[in-house]
């Protein structure tokens, strides 16, 4: 039986829960339009294969942790793809408004989804895996095929981060905000209400 969007985003929203804190700020408003400076790359599954991870043909949600990523470029929020991890051309890898992706009910004849992934284009960043390994920043970046500018800033729910941006830990529920050039008017801080 096929799932259909709607279906799939709710249990994701079910299995997911949140949680919020007091005096914090979580990600801007969805509607606000996001610019897009770096799309989906062509060969997903390489870019995998090169960030240390092992592409699967269908999803494994053995280890299953959810960060989320805001990016802003001048103040302005930046468009962090669906599909990043995930072959889209593949015919098992169902394809979402938004663009989402993902929903693989057969497996597909070869690898097409990284164990590190976004589904839609909600900063979510999901890790499921066959086994506990958490998943680096660092491995993200490589396969959304993207190098920070010089003078980025990098903050961890809220908090700025001086060491080496490739090895934060995508722990469940965390917020990571990258800020290029001028920052938004707040640094969200906790993990958005309802994402993942």
């Amino acid at each position: 039986m096929r799932r259909t969007a709607a279906s799939l985003l709710m249990l994701v929203a079910v299995a997911c829960g949140s949680s919020s804190t007091p005096g914090t700020t979580e990600s801007p408003s969805p509607t606000v339009k996001p610019i897009e400076l770096w799309p989906l790359p062509d060969d997903p599954m390489a870019l995998a294969r090169e960030a240390g991870l092992k592409p699967e043909t269908s999803e494994k949600l053995e280890y299953h942790v959810h960060a989320h990523l805001d990016v802003f470029k001048d103040g302005k929020p930046v468009l962090v793809p669906g599909g990043i991890g995930i072959d889209t051309s593949d015919p098992q890898v169902k394809e979402f408004p938004g663009p989402g992706y993902g929903g693989i009910e057969s497996p597909c004849s070869k690898a097409c989804i990284s164990p590190l992934h976004t589904h839609g284009p909600d900063g979510v960043l999901h890790t499921e895996s066959p086994t506990p390994t958490p998943n680096t920043f660092g491995q993200f970046l490589i396969e959304w095929d993207v190098k920070l500018p010089t003078g980025t800033k990098v903050y961890i729910d809220g908090k700025e981060y001086t060491d080496d941006v490739a090895r934060i830990e995508l722990a469940d529920q965390r917020e990571i905000a990258v800020v290029i050039g001028e920052p938004p008017d707040e640094i969200p801080s906790r993990f958005p209400a309802g994402a993942g």
